[in-house]
């Protein structure tokens, strides 16, 4: 499994987030890094982000959300273009999971399992 993995929830339509672009970066001497992208399944994932036995430096890490073209295909208002979860990785090379919960309106995010 990669290192780290996400899943967007469309909680107004209560299901998973289909074809929304996403993006990983890594933060180094005051630029943004892409390390890796993809596009969510039917099941709201990009499957393998990162190779399985790829470990991340410990660092400062954002996941850029492109939410904009999944409103507009759901011919809804686009509020939020896109959201940036910004978050930090130690060196224990441990699993990180980063959901996201989406709505027209509202997001919110928090660290999975």
């Amino acid at each position: 499994m990669s290192q780290i993995t996400t899943h967007i929830l469309d909680t107004a339509l209560g299901q998973p987030a289909e074809a929304v672009p996403l993006a990983l970066y890594q933060r180094s001497e005051g630029n943004w890094i892409e390390l890796a992208s993809g596009v969510t399944n039917d099941d709201g994932r990009v499957a393998g982000l990162l190779n399985a036995d790829e470990k991340l430096a410990a660092g400062t890490y954002r996941m850029h959300f492109s939410t904009a073209a999944y409103f507009s295909a759901l011919n809804l208002t686009v509020f939020y273009p896109y959201v940036d979860v910004v978050f930090n990785l130690d060196d224990s090379g441990e699993h990180y999971h980063i959901p996201l919960l989406l709505s027209p309106y509202g997001y919110s995010t928090y660290r999975g399992s």
